[in-house]
Parts: C-alpha cells; sequence; structure tokens
C-alpha cells in the first residue's frame, strides 16, 4: 500500500466513542417500514415493490447498530439488497433505498479507516454490477457517484470537526490546569510564608512574652485555615464532578489585603491610583497574584527589608503594577516558579513583567498590561 492509504487503514475509529443508540435511530426504525409500506401502495409501477417494501423493514434494524458496528450493518444491508436485485432481475426502484445512505454516512463518521476503504470498495461494487446490468445513463452514473461522495465526505468532516472539538477542549482544560497551578503555588506560597514568619516571631517571644505567643498561634491558625480553605477550592476544581462553591477572583481592592505590619517581617504598604474599577477581573486577578507573589518573595528572601510598596496605576495606556523592597537580596541564576509564573501571567494578558534588583538597593517586581490586551 502506498503510504497515505495505509495511514488510512491503520486509522482507528472516530473518538470520542459514540453513542449505541440515541431517540433518533427508534425513530428512523420505526418510519422507514412505514414509508417503504406506504411507497409501495402508491406506486403500484415499481416491480417487485412488496417484496423491497418488506426487505426494507427487515433492513430498518440495522439503523439501532448503525454506530458501533458501522460496516458490519452497511456490508449487510447492500449485500441483501443486491441479491434481492440479481434475484428480481432489476435494482429497487423505491425511493426508500436512499435510507442506505445513512448506513453509508455512519461508516465515515464513526468506523475505522479500514471500515472507510471496505465500505468504499463496497459502494464501488454495487456501482459496476448495476452499470453492467443495466444500461444507466450519464446523468444517473454522475449523480450516483456524487450522492456516495457527498455522504462519505459528510461524515468524514463531521469526524474531523468533532475530534478538532475535543483538541480543543483538552487544549483548554490543559491550560486551566496550569492556571490553577499557578495560583495553587501563589496562594500557598504566600500564607505559608506568612506562617514561617509569625512562627520565628513566635519563637523569639515565647519564653518572654506569652500573650504575644497566644497572638501569634492565633495568627497562624488564621493563616492555616485561609490556605486550607483555598487549597480544598482548587482542588474541587480539579476533581471531576465536584462543583465547590468559590471565592470570588480577586480584583485590585483585594491588593489592601495585602498591606499591613507584621512584627517579624516587613511593612506592606498598597497604594492604588487611576480608574481601577474599569480593570477587567482577568486582568485584575492577574495583577493581584503578581502582586501576592512579589510579596511573598520579599518576605523570603529580601533580608533586613522593613517596607515592601505596592503601587498599581491605572491610565489610558493600560495597568502598571510595581512592588518594590529595601532589602538586600541576591538574584537566583535560574528564574524559579514564582518569577515564571508571573511573567507567564503578564504574557497571556499581551504584557510583560520583569524582576530585578534596584540601583539604590532592594529589588523590584514591575509588570505592565496593556489595554489592547484587555478581554475582559
Amino acid at each position: 500500500m502506498t503510504s497515505p492509504v495505509r495511514a488510512l487503514w491503520d486509522a482507528p475509529a472516530a473518538s470520542p466513542a459514540p453513542p449505541k443508540r440515541v431517540w433518533r435511530d427508534w425513530m428512523l426504525l420505526g418510519v422507514i417500514p412505514l414509508l417503504a409500506v406506504v411507497e409501495a401502495s402508491v406506486r403500484p409501477e415499481v416491480p417487485w415493490r412488496w417484496l423491497w417494501a418488506a426487505v426494507l423493514a427487515v433492513l430498518a434494524a440495522t439503523v439501532l447498530w448503525r454506530r458501533t458496528r458501522p460496516l458490519a450493518m452497511f456490508a449487510t444491508a447492500i449485500a441483501i439488497g443486491t441479491a434481492v436485485g440479481l434475484a428480481t432481475g432489476g435494482d429497487p426502484q423505491l425511493y426508500m433505498t436512499a435510507y442506505f445512505l445513512v448506513l453509508l454516512y455512519a461508516v465515515f463518521r464513526w468506523g475505522s479507516g479500514r471500515a472507510m476503504i471496505v465500505a468504499g470498495a463496497l459502494v464501488a461494487g454495487g456501482m459496476l454490477i448495476t452499470f453492467v446490468s443495466s444500461s444507466p445513463t450519464g446523468a444517473d452514473v454522475i449523480g450516483g457517484i456524487a450522492v456516495a461522495v457527498t455522504t462519505g465526505t459528510l461524515g468524514v468532516a463531521l469526524r474531523w470537526r468533532s475530534r478538532a472539538r475535543v483538541r480543543e477542549l483538552d487544549q483548554a482544560r490543559l491550560i486551566e490546569r496550569e492556571q490553577l497551578a499557578r495560583d495553587l503555588h501563589d496562594t500557598v506560597a504566600h500564607h505559608v510564608s506568612a506562617i514561617a514568619i509569625q512562627a520565628q516571631a513566635g519563637t523569639a517571644v515565647a519564653g518572654t512574652d506569652p500573650d504575644a505567643t497566644a497572638e501569634v498561634l492565633r495568627t497562624i491558625e488564621d493563616e492555616a485555615s485561609r490556605t486550607l480553605r483555598e487549597m480544598r477550592a482548587m482542588v474541587g476544581v480539579l476533581r471531576a464532578g465536584d462543583s465547590p462553591e468559590l471565592a470570588p477572583t480577586p480584583g485590585l481592592v483585594a491588593l489592601n489585603t495585602l498591606a499591613g505590619t507584621d512584627a517579624a517581617g516587613p511593612t506592606v504598604s498598597v497604594h492604588l491610583e487611576g480608574d481601577i474599577d474599569s480593570v477587567p477581573g482577568t486582568v485584575a486577578a492577574a495583577l493581584f497574584r503578581i502582586a501576592q507573589e512579589a510579596v511573598t518573595n520579599a518576605r523570603r528572601h529580601a533580608h533586613g527589608a522593613t517596607l515592601v510598596d505596592v503601587d498599581v496605576r491605572v491610565d489610558e495606556g493600560g495597568a502598571r503594577l510595581e512592588v518594590r523592597d529595601d532589602g538586600r537580596g541576591a538574584a537566583s541564576g535560574v528564574p524559579g516558579y514564582g518569577i515564571t509564573g508571573m511573567r507567564e501571567r503578564a504574557a497571556l494578558l499581551g504584557g510583560t513583567c520583569e524582576a530585578g534588583p534596584l540601583p539604590t538597593g532592594g529589588w523590584s517586581v514591575a509588570a505592565m498590561l496593556p489595554r489592547k490586551g484587555w478581554t475582559g
């Protein structure tokens, strides 16, 4: 076999698998015999019309297995139809024999590549027998070939369309899982960082200030509970069949939750400027996560930092975020998941995100999400 033919011969059946039966199959099972009997009764000029009506009534059962066994059903209908035609000395002239096209369509829509090739050969053989046993006109020949080719092409087109949609859904799921992975990393890193800092503070005052130690423990409990809630929400999304009640997507106003003074870490200051209400939810959520990750990195790695500034400015060009600290921290040679995730978030919205040391000391994370990349 040549390469294209071999590839078609080895092609698997349609994916996703078809339903075994649907309501249309039962409708066809009832309609085909009825219409065959009606046609036979109103067309007395058709030879052997009642025999053909009976054959079509029996063969109507093939529609029930046309998806699960398309080639077998099509071959059965063609074989019995051809045998009866040869025995009666003529082609069936009932219009209801056109229902064989439903079986042909099923082969190209649901069958394997091997089934398509065999079905094509059966169609060609059936046409050849018809042409030899009768004297069809050129229009009949062209019309028959055109109908068969159109039916097969329609089946293949819908098959490819279905497969393309499955690929699109798989890609969408993959992107969503990557987004959830970034959210999980950012959320857990932020809260665990806060827990670690509070634990250090608790260790420092445990022997001298029991009240401060109790306050630190309460703070750790709150952070841990919040982390568990957010993790359960994200895991619920990943589990098939779950419909968890998720918290709203964080917006720019949520940046204020990052502000505050921590006894064991730097003070975080948040400043918002411009029409923040005009920022779409996807953009606002991306800025929040980038800022959250940047603050977490500052708490972890900015040694001696006393202040972290979070500035957001919204103008006609878009939204700009800058997170600066006054600590001492060395840039890593290889970007971690946090910096990589921030850059990916910005890139998905047509923006940029850069991180690096400041000339005057400290570290800066700057993100720019242009208005042209906003999709709402």
